[in-house]
């Protein structure tokens, strides 16, 4: 008996610092439901979220993260041939076609350069999407001096879409570029950017 009532106050006691049990509570930044009215492709008419991420992210940054990672994916894909394909400037610091051996060789004085003109760029587009304008996909483009821009709705979403899927075919393409680069031989690229 005084064992049974030995064994009692210790599991009372160790109960005491066991912790408690918690309830899942629900998550306010659901913005999976917002999914359903974004634009899709008739190649793929749902949209992909795996990873569900939707579930943690708005959508429309999500989407205009996608479009501004894309164009610079593409500036960055064009970067990485041309210089293997048409050659380097006349220029006495950088003198490689390797993309990331043109990086380490290029002057610091040009990265402050390039890091100021960055910022200066993402200071007036900032201030442009105040004045309701956009360069991410929104009705009234910030820079359209050539009137590229469709006045139709339809057209509108049509050329977003083109915009879209080449910036995917770009991120892909980068990646794959990089990954070759590192990995020589991992991805099917051609020798003369390779």
């Amino acid at each position: 008996m005084k064992s049974f009532a030995a064994i009692s106050l210790l599991a009372g006691s160790a109960a005491a610092f066991a912790p408690a049990p918690v309830s899942k509570v629900g998550s306010s930044l659901n913005y999976a439901s917002e999914l359903d009215s974004m634009p899709t492709s008739v190649e793929c008419p749902k949209v992909f979220d795996p990873l569900g991420l939707s579930d943690y992210v708005p959508v429309d940054w999500a989407r205009r993260a996608e479009l501004s990672n894309g164009r610079s994916a593409m500036l960055a894909t064009v970067g990485w041939f041309f210089p293997k394909v048409f050659g380097t400037f006349d220029s006495s610091d950088v003198t490689t076609t390797d993309p990331i051996d043109a990086i380490l060789q290029a002057d610091p004085q040009w990265w402050a350069q390039f890091i100021i003109l960055c910022g200066v760029f993402e200071t007036w587009k900032y201030k442009k999407e105040m004045e309701g304008k956009s360069y991410l996909g929104g009705e009234d483009p910030v820079v359209d001096y050539l009137k590229l821009w469709p006045a139709d709705k339809a057209k509108q979403d049509d050329l977003k879409m083109k915009e879209l899927k080449n910036a995917r075919l770009a991120m892909l393409g980068f990646a794959g570029f990089m990954s070759n680069h590192f990995i020589p031989g991992s991805c099917p690229v051609p020798d003369f950017i390779a």
